[in-house]
Order: C-alpha cells, then structure tokens, then sequence
C-alpha cells in the first residue's frame, strides 16, 4: 500500500495587511490637513455655487449702489482678489496632489505586498490539492483493486 505524502500545513509568516489611509491619515500635519481641506472644499459644488453667489452681490451691488461704489466697474478689486485666491489656491491643491500621488504610490506598494502573500497561499493551496487528487487516484484504484479480488468487476 502506498503511503500519502502531503505536504506540511502552511504556516502564515506574514505581517498582517495593514490600511496604508489609517497610517498616513494618523500622520498628516496641522498644514497637510488644511491643503486637503482647502483642495477638498475649493474642488466642490457649494464652493462653486457660494462663489458665484458672492461675485453676483458684488457686481450688482457695485453697479446699482447710489452712495458709494467701493468697486467701480470693470471691476479692478474683484479681479485682484479672485487673482490672489487663485495664486494662493494653486499651490495648495498641488501639495494635496503631491501628497496623494505618494500616498497612492504606498497603496500600489501595499497592494504589491498582498499579492506577493497571497501568491504564496495560493501555491500553498494548489500543492495540498495536487496532493489530495494523487490520494483520491490511489483510494480510486485500491477501490478497484479490491472489487475485482471480491469478483465485483467494478460494473
């Protein structure tokens, strides 16, 4: 009789995964998290609709005013301060950009780490089930073995 070799349990050696955004996220400054506030909130639709809201008062406000325009059309005011939100909003949303571009360099790497493991698992699981169909094979033909000695031809 043949003696079934399998192979020895798989023994996980790994780290647990761990969520990369719960790490960042626990060490993010007071100034990172303000450029993604301000990167969060200057790309949104109340930021877009309050703004419009604030530019029509001023227009109009400026242009139906009896006593006294603080802003005179065109508008030379209004185009410095939308100019100097501008100037100060670019750089702020590429910080958070540049921040994000690195925290999705450690999630593809993080990612990488998980497939490597898993890899690992897999090939586990596909030796013992290699090993299990060479058991069954041998049960099937010591099965046979034994119908055709008892003279039970197996039909």
């Amino acid at each position: 009789m043949i003696k079934f070799r399998f192979p020895q349990p798989f023994r996980h050696a790994n780290s647990p995964v761990q969520n990369v955004n719960e790490i960042i996220d626990s060490q993010l400054t007071f100034g990172q998290k303000a450029s993604d506030w301000v990167a969060t909130n200057l790309g949104s639709w109340w930021f877009i609709i309050l703004q419009t809201v604030i530019l029509m008062i001023w227009v109009v406000t400026n242009v139906l005013s009896w006593y006294h325009h603080w802003d005179p059309y065109p508008f030379i005011f209004m185009n410095l301060m939308l100019s100097l939100q501008a100037a100060y909003a670019a750089p702020i949303i590429m910080m958070s950009q540049n921040r994000q571009s690195v925290r999705d360099r450690l999630e593809a790497h993080n990612d990488y780490l998980v497939n490597q493991k898993s890899e690992v698992e897999i090939r586990a699981i596909l030796d013992h089930l290699a090993a299990q169909d060479a058991a069954l094979l041998e049960i099937h033909r010591l099965l046979d073995v034994m119908r055709k000695e008892n003279g039970n031809g197996g039909d």
